[in-house]
């Protein structure tokens, strides 16, 4: 199973070092969501992360600084994403968004499967019923699917029975006391699960 984690959508003090730690431990895709920053903030971002992780970064807003930076790919808000050859991101919020998605995305982020722990009251609704969800998972499908909302290391084995193909994290890792050790003991539920 695959381990993306989330920006926080603020700037923290310290998000850039920590996740060149997270990068050094394993990371292989970062998914950049600043929802209220500028294009010049994003740019200022980027510049201060070692370019050799560029690659590594999906982007979610103003994605013409994706070829300027070498970013890896892109997020999508909707159905209205363009054509890349870049990794080609989405997040679904309900089953039949998630099977209109399958073929159009490399990458569908479902949300939310449990209560989140960076949104408060962001909770699983009928629209991903876990009967319904299971079976869309087992669908065959280009996509990735991975797991999003409210997962920390004690979620992975549902997670891994529903069938995602890997799991995203943002409260899990940035809300805790040690980043770099919560994003470990991911990666060891991970690896426990590893079909």
């Amino acid at each position: 199973m695959k381990l993306i984690v989330i920006s926080p959508e603020t700037e923290g003090p310290r998000e850039h070092s920590t996740l060149v730690e997270l990068f050094a431990a394993g990371l292989t895709s970062y998914h950049l969501r600043k929802p209220t920053w500028s294009r010049d903030q994003l740019a200022a971002w980027l510049c201060a992360l070692p370019a050799k992780f560029h690659s590594r970064i999906v982007l979610h807003t103003y994605h013409d600084l994706a070829t300027e930076f070498g970013l890896g790919g892109l997020h999508y808000r909707d159905a209205d994403g363009a054509p890349s050859t870049l990794l080609r991101s989405r997040a679904v919020h309900d089953i039949t968004t998630l099977r209109a998605a399958l073929a159009g995305y490399d990458r569908l982020l479902v949300s939310p499967i449990f209560p989140s722990f960076s949104k408060p009251g962001h909770a699983p609704a009928t629209r991903l019923a876990p009967a319904e969800l299971k079976s869309v998972l087992a669908l065959p499908h280009r996509a990735e699917m991975i797991a999003l909302g409210g997962i920390d290391a004690s979620r992975i084995p549902a997670c891994h029975e529903l069938g995602f193909d890997g799991v995203a994290v943002l409260g899990a890792i940035w809300q805790a006391a040690d980043p770099v050790r919560a994003f470990a003991e991911l990666q060891t539920a991970l690896l426990a699960h590893a079909a």
